[in-house]
Protein backbone atom coordinates (compact mmCIF):
# COMPACT_ATOMS: atom_id res chain seq x y z
CA UNK A 1 0.00 0.00 0.00
CA UNK A 2 1.40 3.33 -1.07
CA UNK A 3 0.12 7.31 -1.29
CA UNK A 4 -0.07 8.39 -3.81
CA UNK A 5 1.22 12.01 -4.16
CA UNK A 6 -0.14 12.68 -7.54
CA UNK A 7 -3.37 13.35 -5.65
CA UNK A 8 -3.74 17.12 -4.72
CA UNK A 9 -4.64 18.74 -1.60
CA UNK A 10 -7.20 21.67 -1.88
CA UNK A 11 -5.88 23.83 1.05
CA UNK A 12 -8.85 25.49 3.21
CA UNK A 13 -8.14 29.31 4.24
CA UNK A 14 -8.40 28.76 8.38
CA UNK A 15 -11.43 29.75 10.14
CA UNK A 16 -13.38 29.06 6.92
CA UNK A 17 -16.01 25.66 6.49
CA UNK A 18 -15.64 24.57 3.01
CA UNK A 19 -19.30 24.11 1.18
CA UNK A 20 -20.29 20.72 1.17
CA UNK A 21 -23.64 21.73 -0.82
CA UNK A 22 -21.86 22.19 -4.09
CA UNK A 23 -20.41 20.31 -6.02
CA UNK A 24 -20.40 17.19 -3.54
CA UNK A 25 -18.36 14.00 -4.12
CA UNK A 26 -20.61 11.78 -3.12
CA UNK A 27 -23.59 12.72 -5.15
CA UNK A 28 -21.23 12.91 -8.37
CA UNK A 29 -20.68 9.43 -7.51
CA UNK A 30 -24.17 8.25 -6.76
CA UNK A 31 -25.16 9.96 -10.10
CA UNK A 32 -22.51 7.98 -11.64
CA UNK A 33 -24.18 5.04 -10.15
CA UNK A 34 -27.78 5.64 -11.19
CA UNK A 35 -26.77 6.75 -15.21
CA UNK A 36 -25.08 3.03 -15.40
CA UNK A 37 -26.96 0.88 -17.79
CA UNK A 38 -27.89 -2.76 -17.40
CA UNK A 39 -28.27 -5.00 -20.57
CA UNK A 40 -32.21 -6.02 -19.67
CA UNK A 41 -35.05 -4.55 -18.19
CA UNK A 42 -34.42 -4.24 -14.30
CA UNK A 43 -37.22 -6.91 -13.27
CA UNK A 44 -34.56 -9.60 -14.01
CA UNK A 45 -31.72 -8.03 -11.48
CA UNK A 46 -31.81 -8.52 -7.58
CA UNK A 47 -30.85 -5.16 -7.09
CA UNK A 48 -30.22 -4.72 -3.58
CA UNK A 49 -27.60 -7.29 -4.58
CA UNK A 50 -26.33 -5.13 -7.57
CA UNK A 51 -22.50 -4.41 -6.85
CA UNK A 52 -20.89 -1.37 -8.78
CA UNK A 53 -17.27 -0.44 -9.16
CA UNK A 54 -15.94 2.63 -10.67
CA UNK A 55 -11.99 2.82 -10.94
CA UNK A 56 -10.83 6.01 -10.41
CA UNK A 57 -6.70 7.60 -10.71
CA UNK A 58 -7.20 11.44 -8.89
CA UNK A 59 -8.06 12.37 -5.71
CA UNK A 60 -8.86 15.79 -4.61
CA UNK A 61 -9.05 16.19 -0.72
CA UNK A 62 -9.56 19.46 1.37
CA UNK A 63 -6.71 20.06 3.59
CA UNK A 64 -6.42 20.43 7.85
CA UNK A 65 -8.66 23.04 9.25
CA UNK A 66 -6.80 24.55 11.98
CA UNK A 67 -3.35 26.18 12.41
CA UNK A 68 -1.64 22.86 10.55
CA UNK A 69 -3.99 23.90 7.22
CA UNK A 70 -0.65 24.21 5.62
CA UNK A 71 0.53 20.98 5.99
CA UNK A 72 -0.67 19.16 2.83
CA UNK A 73 1.46 15.91 3.07
CA UNK A 74 -1.18 13.34 4.36
CA UNK A 75 1.63 11.79 6.42
CA UNK A 76 1.67 14.66 8.58
CA UNK A 77 -1.80 14.95 8.90
CA UNK A 78 -1.84 13.75 12.48
CA UNK A 79 -4.85 15.58 14.61
CA UNK A 80 -7.56 12.96 14.58
CA UNK A 81 -10.20 15.43 15.59
CA UNK A 82 -9.78 16.97 12.40
CA UNK A 83 -12.43 15.68 10.39
CA UNK A 84 -11.66 18.03 7.07
CA UNK A 85 -8.60 16.55 6.72
CA UNK A 86 -10.17 13.07 5.32
CA UNK A 87 -12.92 14.77 3.17
CA UNK A 88 -12.69 13.95 -0.59
CA UNK A 89 -13.25 17.09 -2.21
CA UNK A 90 -13.40 15.58 -5.71
CA UNK A 91 -12.73 12.47 -8.16
CA UNK A 92 -11.42 11.37 -11.62
CA UNK A 93 -12.93 8.37 -13.24
CA UNK A 94 -11.05 6.15 -15.59
CA UNK A 95 -12.59 4.66 -18.85
CA UNK A 96 -13.38 1.32 -17.40
CA UNK A 97 -16.64 0.49 -14.77
CA UNK A 98 -17.60 -2.50 -13.39
CA UNK A 99 -21.07 -3.97 -12.00
CA UNK A 100 -21.63 -7.45 -10.92
CA UNK A 101 -24.86 -9.26 -9.29
CA UNK A 102 -27.60 -11.78 -9.35
CA UNK A 103 -30.09 -12.13 -12.08
CA UNK A 104 -33.29 -14.33 -11.81
CA UNK A 105 -33.55 -15.76 -15.44
CA UNK A 106 -36.19 -19.06 -15.26
CA UNK A 107 -36.11 -20.96 -12.59
CA UNK A 108 -32.30 -20.22 -11.83
CA UNK A 109 -30.52 -17.08 -9.96
CA UNK A 110 -27.59 -16.57 -11.55
CA UNK A 111 -24.82 -14.42 -11.27
CA UNK A 112 -23.02 -11.74 -14.15
CA UNK A 113 -20.46 -9.55 -14.90
CA UNK A 114 -21.00 -6.22 -17.04
CA UNK A 115 -18.00 -4.31 -18.10
CA UNK A 116 -18.23 -1.39 -19.96
CA UNK A 117 -15.56 1.29 -21.71
CA UNK A 118 -15.93 4.90 -22.37
CA UNK A 119 -17.11 5.90 -25.51
CA UNK A 120 -16.20 9.45 -25.44
CA UNK A 121 -12.82 10.91 -28.04
CA UNK A 122 -10.99 11.33 -24.91
CA UNK A 123 -10.66 7.24 -23.34
CA UNK A 124 -7.24 5.81 -23.61
CA UNK A 125 -7.67 4.17 -26.68
CA UNK A 126 -9.64 6.19 -28.44
CA UNK A 127 -6.77 8.60 -27.97
CA UNK A 128 -4.45 6.19 -29.22
CA UNK A 129 -5.83 4.92 -32.29
CA UNK A 130 -6.76 8.00 -33.27
CA UNK A 131 -9.73 8.25 -32.26
CA UNK A 132 -11.26 5.72 -34.98
CA UNK A 133 -12.58 2.99 -32.45
CA UNK A 134 -15.44 1.96 -34.83
CA UNK A 135 -18.77 0.02 -33.99
CA UNK A 136 -16.78 -2.79 -31.78
CA UNK A 137 -13.67 -2.94 -29.43
CA UNK A 138 -12.62 -6.28 -28.06
CA UNK A 139 -11.24 -7.14 -24.09
CA UNK A 140 -9.26 -9.29 -22.97
CA UNK A 141 -10.63 -10.45 -19.55
CA UNK A 142 -9.33 -12.81 -16.66
CA UNK A 143 -11.88 -13.98 -14.14
CA UNK A 144 -11.00 -15.59 -10.85
CA UNK A 145 -9.35 -18.23 -12.30
CA UNK A 146 -10.39 -18.49 -15.90
CA UNK A 147 -9.76 -16.82 -18.96
CA UNK A 148 -10.82 -15.40 -22.28
CA UNK A 149 -9.63 -17.87 -24.84
CA UNK A 150 -10.52 -15.64 -27.63
CA UNK A 151 -11.20 -12.00 -27.02
CA UNK A 152 -14.36 -10.86 -26.25
CA UNK A 153 -16.23 -8.19 -28.59
CA UNK A 154 -17.85 -5.52 -26.97
CA UNK A 155 -20.03 -3.29 -29.39
CA UNK A 156 -21.08 -0.02 -28.74
CA UNK A 157 -23.82 1.67 -27.02
CA UNK A 158 -25.48 4.67 -28.26
CA UNK A 159 -27.24 5.24 -25.31
CA UNK A 160 -25.06 4.65 -22.71
CA UNK A 161 -22.32 6.07 -24.38
CA UNK A 162 -19.79 3.27 -23.82
CA UNK A 163 -18.72 -0.21 -25.25
CA UNK A 164 -20.38 -2.38 -23.05
CA UNK A 165 -21.17 -6.43 -23.08
CA UNK A 166 -22.73 -8.46 -19.91
CA UNK A 167 -21.85 -11.61 -19.05
CA UNK A 168 -24.33 -13.87 -17.68
CA UNK A 169 -23.59 -17.09 -15.91
CA UNK A 170 -25.43 -20.84 -16.83
CA UNK A 171 -26.45 -21.83 -19.80
CA UNK A 172 -28.46 -24.56 -19.07
CA UNK A 173 -31.80 -22.65 -21.27
CA UNK A 174 -32.27 -21.08 -24.34
CA UNK A 175 -31.32 -17.90 -22.85
CA UNK A 176 -32.77 -15.76 -25.79
CA UNK A 177 -35.96 -16.93 -24.93
CA UNK A 178 -36.58 -16.04 -21.69
CA UNK A 179 -35.42 -12.36 -22.39
CA UNK A 180 -37.57 -9.08 -22.53
CA UNK A 181 -37.53 -7.30 -25.74
CA UNK A 182 -34.12 -5.21 -24.11
CA UNK A 183 -32.64 -8.18 -23.66
CA UNK A 184 -33.29 -9.66 -26.50
CA UNK A 185 -31.89 -6.63 -28.49
CA UNK A 186 -28.90 -6.83 -26.48
CA UNK A 187 -28.24 -10.25 -26.65
CA UNK A 188 -28.73 -9.81 -30.62
CA UNK A 189 -26.01 -7.18 -31.25
CA UNK A 190 -23.71 -8.81 -28.82
CA UNK A 191 -23.89 -6.74 -25.72
CA UNK A 192 -25.32 -9.59 -23.49
CA UNK A 193 -23.38 -13.06 -23.89
CA UNK A 194 -23.92 -16.40 -22.14
CA UNK A 195 -20.41 -17.09 -20.40
CA UNK A 196 -20.62 -20.11 -17.86
CA UNK A 197 -16.88 -20.52 -19.00
CA UNK A 198 -16.53 -17.79 -17.17
CA UNK A 199 -19.20 -16.53 -15.13
CA UNK A 200 -19.70 -19.35 -12.27
CA UNK A 201 -22.04 -20.62 -9.62
CA UNK A 202 -25.99 -19.73 -8.54
CA UNK A 203 -27.06 -18.37 -6.12
CA UNK A 204 -28.51 -22.24 -4.90
CA UNK A 205 -25.03 -23.18 -4.20
CA UNK A 206 -25.68 -21.07 -0.91
CA UNK A 207 -28.80 -22.48 0.30
CA UNK A 208 -28.78 -22.06 4.10
CA UNK A 209 -29.62 -25.74 4.37
CA UNK A 210 -26.54 -26.93 2.76
CA UNK A 211 -24.41 -24.87 5.09
CA UNK A 212 -24.48 -25.43 8.79
CA UNK A 213 -21.14 -25.82 10.21
CA UNK A 214 -19.18 -25.75 7.54
CA UNK A 215 -16.19 -23.10 6.21
CA UNK A 216 -18.13 -20.40 3.78
CA UNK A 217 -14.21 -19.85 2.05
CA UNK A 218 -14.66 -23.61 1.12
CA UNK A 219 -18.26 -23.32 -0.16
CA UNK A 220 -18.49 -23.11 -3.57
CA UNK A 221 -15.28 -21.01 -4.05
CA UNK A 222 -15.39 -20.33 -8.15
CA UNK A 223 -19.08 -18.84 -7.72
CA UNK A 224 -18.74 -15.27 -9.18
CA UNK A 225 -21.37 -13.89 -6.52
CA UNK A 226 -19.57 -15.73 -3.82
CA UNK A 227 -20.56 -13.79 -0.33
CA UNK A 228 -17.36 -13.63 1.27
CA UNK A 229 -14.74 -14.25 -0.84
CA UNK A 230 -13.06 -10.91 -3.44
CA UNK A 231 -13.50 -11.46 -6.87
CA UNK A 232 -10.47 -10.63 -9.17
CA UNK A 233 -11.06 -9.21 -12.48
CA UNK A 234 -7.93 -8.59 -15.06
CA UNK A 235 -8.81 -6.35 -18.33
CA UNK A 236 -7.13 -5.58 -21.23
CA UNK A 237 -8.79 -3.26 -24.24
CA UNK A 238 -7.94 -3.24 -28.06
CA UNK A 239 -9.15 -1.78 -30.49
CA UNK A 240 -11.33 -4.25 -33.28
CA UNK A 241 -8.58 -4.97 -35.73
CA UNK A 242 -5.91 -5.50 -32.63
CA UNK A 243 -3.35 -2.88 -33.33
CA UNK A 244 -3.48 -0.71 -31.05
CA UNK A 245 -4.07 -1.16 -26.70
CA UNK A 246 -5.53 0.00 -23.47
CA UNK A 247 -3.33 -2.67 -21.45
CA UNK A 248 -1.35 -0.54 -18.77
CA UNK A 249 1.55 -0.54 -20.66
CA UNK A 250 1.40 -4.65 -21.24
CA UNK A 251 0.35 -4.95 -17.28
CA UNK A 252 -3.03 -5.22 -17.59
CA UNK A 253 -5.34 -3.53 -15.38
CA UNK A 254 -6.15 -5.37 -12.17
CA UNK A 255 -9.96 -4.62 -10.62
CA UNK A 256 -11.11 -6.40 -7.40
CA UNK A 257 -14.70 -6.72 -5.73
CA UNK A 258 -13.70 -7.17 -2.22
CA UNK A 259 -15.47 -4.76 0.45
CA UNK A 260 -16.09 -7.10 3.57
CA UNK A 261 -19.59 -7.28 4.32
CA UNK A 262 -21.14 -9.59 6.81
CA UNK A 263 -24.46 -10.23 8.08
CA UNK A 264 -27.54 -12.53 7.65
CA UNK A 265 -26.56 -13.86 4.12
CA UNK A 266 -22.52 -12.89 4.34
CA UNK A 267 -21.09 -15.05 6.86
CA UNK A 268 -17.78 -16.76 7.50
CA UNK A 269 -19.84 -20.09 9.31
CA UNK A 270 -23.68 -20.63 10.37
CA UNK A 271 -25.08 -23.44 12.08
CA UNK A 272 -27.13 -24.52 15.15
CA UNK A 273 -25.94 -24.75 19.08
CA UNK A 274 -27.67 -26.49 21.30
CA UNK A 275 -27.61 -25.31 25.56
CA UNK A 276 -25.40 -22.56 24.27
CA UNK A 277 -22.19 -21.72 26.84
CA UNK A 278 -24.27 -24.34 29.32
CA UNK A 279 -27.41 -22.66 28.59
CA UNK A 280 -30.79 -24.10 27.83
CA UNK A 281 -32.66 -24.21 23.77
CA UNK A 282 -30.89 -23.79 20.45
CA UNK A 283 -28.83 -20.72 19.23
CA UNK A 284 -28.51 -20.14 15.51
CA UNK A 285 -25.37 -18.57 15.43
CA UNK A 286 -23.82 -16.68 12.36
CA UNK A 287 -19.72 -16.26 12.41
CA UNK A 288 -19.03 -12.75 11.12
CA UNK A 289 -15.21 -11.74 11.63
CA UNK A 290 -13.22 -14.36 13.52
CA UNK A 291 -10.04 -14.71 14.78
CA UNK A 292 -10.33 -18.29 16.34
CA UNK A 293 -11.12 -22.05 15.12
CA UNK A 294 -11.24 -22.47 11.03
CA UNK A 295 -11.02 -18.57 10.67
CA UNK A 296 -7.97 -17.68 12.53
CA UNK A 297 -5.97 -17.38 9.32
CA UNK A 298 -8.49 -15.28 7.89
CA UNK A 299 -6.27 -12.06 8.88
CA UNK A 300 -9.72 -9.97 8.14
CA UNK A 301 -9.16 -8.37 11.77
CA UNK A 302 -5.64 -7.26 11.48
CA UNK A 303 -4.07 -4.58 9.99
CA UNK A 304 -0.52 -3.78 8.77
CA UNK A 305 0.59 -0.41 10.02
CA UNK A 306 2.78 1.72 7.47
CA UNK A 307 4.91 4.10 8.73
CA UNK A 308 2.71 6.49 8.59
CA UNK A 309 -0.09 4.90 10.87
CA UNK A 310 -0.65 5.30 14.73
CA UNK A 311 -0.59 2.15 16.66
CA UNK A 312 -3.95 1.39 18.72
CA UNK A 313 -1.55 2.88 21.37
CA UNK A 314 -1.10 6.12 19.28
CA UNK A 315 2.26 5.65 18.58
CA UNK A 316 4.08 5.60 15.28
CA UNK A 317 6.99 4.10 17.09
CA UNK A 318 5.90 0.73 15.94
CA UNK A 319 8.23 -0.71 13.10
CA UNK A 320 5.81 -1.59 10.41
CA UNK A 321 4.37 -4.68 12.77
CA UNK A 322 0.72 -6.59 12.26
CA UNK A 323 -1.77 -6.00 14.85
CA UNK A 324 -4.06 -8.85 14.21
CA UNK A 325 -6.91 -7.41 16.31
CA UNK A 326 -9.36 -4.41 15.71
CA UNK A 327 -8.68 -1.47 17.88
CA UNK A 328 -11.79 0.19 18.89
CA UNK A 329 -11.55 3.93 20.29
CA UNK A 330 -15.62 4.89 19.74
CA UNK A 331 -18.68 3.45 19.74
CA UNK A 332 -21.79 5.28 18.46
CA UNK A 333 -25.37 4.71 17.20
CA UNK A 334 -26.64 7.21 14.05
CA UNK A 335 -30.07 8.00 13.10
CA UNK A 336 -29.29 9.18 9.28
CA UNK A 337 -32.52 11.14 8.41
CA UNK A 338 -33.73 11.25 4.83
CA UNK A 339 -31.56 11.93 1.98
CA UNK A 340 -28.55 12.52 4.13
CA UNK A 341 -25.07 11.41 3.22
CA UNK A 342 -22.25 10.83 5.09
CA UNK A 343 -19.41 12.20 2.58
CA UNK A 344 -16.49 10.50 1.15
CA UNK A 345 -13.94 10.59 3.20
CA UNK A 346 -10.54 8.95 4.02
CA UNK A 347 -9.29 6.36 7.00
CA UNK A 348 -5.92 6.75 6.68
CA UNK A 349 -4.96 4.65 9.84
CA UNK A 350 -7.80 3.36 11.67
CA UNK A 351 -10.73 0.35 10.80
CA UNK A 352 -14.28 0.87 11.01
CA UNK A 353 -17.47 -0.79 11.03
CA UNK A 354 -20.73 0.55 9.77
CA UNK A 355 -24.00 -2.05 11.07
CA UNK A 356 -26.97 -0.83 9.28
CA UNK A 357 -29.88 -1.64 11.71
CA UNK A 358 -32.77 -0.16 10.41
CA UNK A 359 -33.74 0.54 6.88
CA UNK A 360 -30.67 0.61 3.61
CA UNK A 361 -28.31 2.55 2.39
CA UNK A 362 -25.86 3.32 -0.44
CA UNK A 363 -22.22 2.22 1.23
CA UNK A 364 -19.34 3.28 -0.54
CA UNK A 365 -15.83 1.63 -0.16
CA UNK A 366 -12.27 2.73 -1.94
CA UNK A 367 -9.40 3.21 -2.06
CA UNK A 368 -7.27 6.37 -0.20
CA UNK A 369 -4.11 4.68 -0.96
CA UNK A 370 -3.02 2.36 -3.60
CA UNK A 371 -3.02 -1.20 -2.74
CA UNK A 372 -0.56 -3.69 -4.11
CA UNK A 373 -2.95 -5.89 -6.02
CA UNK A 374 -5.49 -3.71 -7.82
CA UNK A 375 -6.25 -0.44 -9.08
CA UNK A 376 -7.97 2.38 -6.76
CA UNK A 377 -11.83 1.75 -6.91
CA UNK A 378 -14.90 3.22 -5.33
CA UNK A 379 -16.94 -0.10 -4.48
CA UNK A 380 -20.82 0.42 -4.16
CA UNK A 381 -23.08 -1.91 -2.47
CA UNK A 382 -26.50 -1.88 -0.77
CA UNK A 383 -26.06 -1.98 3.17
CA UNK A 384 -29.11 -4.13 4.52
CA UNK A 385 -30.57 -4.19 8.31
CA UNK A 386 -28.76 -6.96 10.21
CA UNK A 387 -25.57 -6.56 7.87
CA UNK A 388 -22.07 -4.20 8.33
CA UNK A 389 -19.32 -3.11 6.24
CA UNK A 390 -15.46 -2.59 7.70
CA UNK A 391 -13.43 -0.44 5.97
CA UNK A 392 -9.39 -0.52 6.49
CA UNK A 393 -6.35 1.86 7.24
CA UNK A 394 -5.74 2.95 3.34
CA UNK A 395 -9.57 3.12 2.49
CA UNK A 396 -12.33 6.12 2.07
CA UNK A 397 -15.90 5.42 2.17
CA UNK A 398 -19.37 6.77 2.20
CA UNK A 399 -22.90 6.30 3.56
CA UNK A 400 -26.24 7.54 1.36
CA UNK A 401 -29.53 7.17 2.59
CA UNK A 402 -31.45 7.68 -0.71
CA UNK A 403 -34.74 7.12 0.64
CA UNK A 404 -37.08 9.61 2.60
CA UNK A 405 -37.43 7.74 5.55
CA UNK A 406 -34.71 7.51 8.78
CA UNK A 407 -32.62 4.90 8.96
CA UNK A 408 -30.39 3.93 11.81
CA UNK A 409 -26.96 3.09 12.17
CA UNK A 410 -24.46 1.48 14.92
CA UNK A 411 -21.05 2.24 13.94
CA UNK A 412 -17.34 1.38 15.65
CA UNK A 413 -13.96 1.42 15.38
CA UNK A 414 -11.64 4.59 15.36
CA UNK A 415 -11.22 8.02 13.37
CA UNK A 416 -9.16 8.83 10.47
Amino acid sequence: MQILHTDSIFQVPQGTTPDYNRGNSLLKLLGLMEKNQLAAERDFYLTEHLQFMFPYDFLELYGPAGSDSNVREPERQDNKEDFQKQNIRDFRTTDTTLVRGWVAVGDATIPFVRISYRGGPDSNLSQAANHQLGANIKLYMRIGNAQTSQYIVVPYNEISDCYAVELWGFAGFNLRDLLDSKGKSAFDRGELIPRSDLIKGSMADFNRSGLDNRNMFEVSPDNTMHPIKPLHIELAWTTDDESVWDSKGGANYQYEFNMILRGWDNFLGVGISPNPHGGVGFLEFRNLLSNYFAYSNSRELERKLEPWNFDAHGSKNHNNIVEKFMAVDYMDLHIMKANCGIGLHRHRDNQEVFLMMQGSGFMVVGDWAKPNNRERCFEIRTLRAGHFAMLKGGNLHGLMNPSDEDVSLFMFGGYD
